[in-house]
């Protein structure tokens, strides 16, 4: 029997900077929120984050769902139009507006329309230009929001909008919905000045969702906020890699949502130097920005709906990256295995079916972390290359399969499911095939899922 791993447990990455988990503000902007009236259940549920010296550099990714929300819409229009690439994936945004409580989903043309309205009056509340306005909702699909108290809340928000960190604490709980917890994280990052010097920035970021979580681009809601400065098309390029390896390995359920959304925005009020694509600086930054999002995703996957575990799956060995993601994903992903994680039973079977039935990204997801277009399109969906001879599978340190050595392996049963009795359950997997590595992070399924989505909205 062996309970020796040489694969360890990836609480935190060596190549990323140290999170905490607290809501930072940075300089550059102003927030709140409140309670609007939209939720029948009085919790808050309007937010609203302002610039407070001209527009920032924003940067997003967004569901790719069919039925993406008019938020999602009306926020890639709006950043197309402010910086004339027609992909909406980067421009100048002066105000971020959330609503919870409704979708705003599979509304048709009044639910654009009322999305607009939103606009014009955010931009009215604020003074921003209303294409420099962006937008969040959360909630159950189908439904309208309430224009007259998202105006009503406005005019009791904005005006107390502030710059500390309680303000964006309040932001974070005003995006809740089934959310146990708020969720924020934020770090520090030197980056050079103009002079020659150095300054510290500030990279802080608040997210929502533990149901309907299953990413491809985004996740849920989230809004990362940075004083650095960067041109909006330098964030894009940071912001796409970093959501492809943190949040696009969280799954909670398998859903993808309608609403989908990361907004990343960098006010430049730190004083730093322009952060250039290609350099350090660039480098340093989106380190920042990929620990703060790998922090949220975790959070999210330890707060998904009903769960007891958090699940972290970290594979080596693959013959690239993308491979090690796509096998982590799969097995955070398989339902056999979260059950298996809720009932504390080491069944590797469970994880070495799923790894085996892994299959790459799609083409966007693959392009977003750094594949040469043609490459991403050919590999797209293609399964992963797995030799059961050379795989070896790891249950919270216990090694329980080793193909060189003729596949199972003696293991303390008992043991191993006590130490599966824990907050977080590791599974790690060594491929054997090359030096590529990733990671994945879902929960455990239980009766309480099944119970919270079963009268969703009755």
């Amino acid at each position: 029997m062996t309970t020796i791993s040489d694969v360890p447990v990836p609480t935190s990455s060596p190549d990323l900077p140290p999170v905490e988990r607290h809501a930072a503000l940075p300089a550059g902007f102003k927030a709140g929120g409140l309670a609007a009236g939209i939720k029948a259940s009085g919790r808050p549920d309007l937010a609203v984050i302002v610039t407070t010296d001209g527009p920032a550099a924003a940067a997003a990714v967004f569901t790719p769902n069919t039925f993406a929300a008019a938020p999602v819409r009306l926020s890639r229009a709006h950043l197309a139009a402010t910086s004339g690439d027609a992909r909406g994936g980067f421009g100048w945004a002066e105000a971020i507006i959330s609503t919870s409580g409704s979708a705003n989903a599979a509304t048709g043309p009044a639910g654009d329309a009322d999305q607009l309205e939103i606009a014009g009056l955010l931009a009215g509340a604020t003074g921003a230009t209303l294409e420099r306005t962006l937008h969040l909702s959360t909630g159950i699909i189908g439904t309208r929001l309430p224009l007259e108290r998202v105006a009503a809340g406005l005019d009791a928000l904005v005006p107390i909008l502030a710059a500390g960190d309680d303000a964006l604490e309040a932001v974070a709980g005003a995006l809740c919905t089934t959310d146990s917890v708020v969720k924020t994280a934020t770090t520090t990052v030197a980056l050079p000045t103009a002079g020659g010097g150095s300054v510290e920035v500030t990279v802080s970021g608040i997210a929502k969702g533990v149901g309907m979580i299953h990413p491809q681009m985004a996740t849920m809601l989230s809004v990362l906020l940075t004083d650095a400065t960067a041109a909006p098309e330098t964030l894009w390029r940071l912001l796409r890699p970093a959501a492809a390896r943190t949040w696009n390995q969280l799954s909670i359920d398998g859903d993808t949502s309608t609403n989908d959304t990361v907004f990343l925005l960098a006010s430049g009020a730190a004083g730093g130097a322009a952060v250039e694509p290609g350099t350090a600086a660039a480098q340093a930054l989106g380190a920042a920005i990929e620990a703060v999002a790998r922090d949220l995703a975790r959070q999210q996957a330890a707060d998904g709906e009903g769960a007891s575990t958090l699940i972290t799956t970290v594979v080596t060995g693959a013959r690239d990256d993308a491979e090690a993601r796509a096998v982590a994903r799969s097995v955070v992903s398989s339902s056999l295995v979260k059950a298996a994680a809720h009932g504390r039973d080491p069944n590797w079977g469970r994880i070495a079916g799923a790894a085996g039935n892994a299959r790459l990204a799609t083409t966007a997801v693959l392009e977003a972390a750094g594949i040469e277009p043609a490459e991403a399109a050919t590999r797209a969906g293609t399964p992963v290359a797995l030799d059961p001879e050379r795989l070896r599978i790891w249950v919270v340190g216990h090694l329980v399969f080793d193909g060189s050595r003729g596949g199972p392996v003696a293991f303390d049963r008992t043991a191993a499911r006590a130490a599966m009795n824990a907050p977080e359950v590791v599974f790690a997997l060594d491929l054997g095939l090359g030096t590529g590595t990733g990671e994945g992070f879902g929960c455990d399924l239980t009766e309480a899922y099944v119970i919270e989505n079963s009268e969703y909205t009755t």
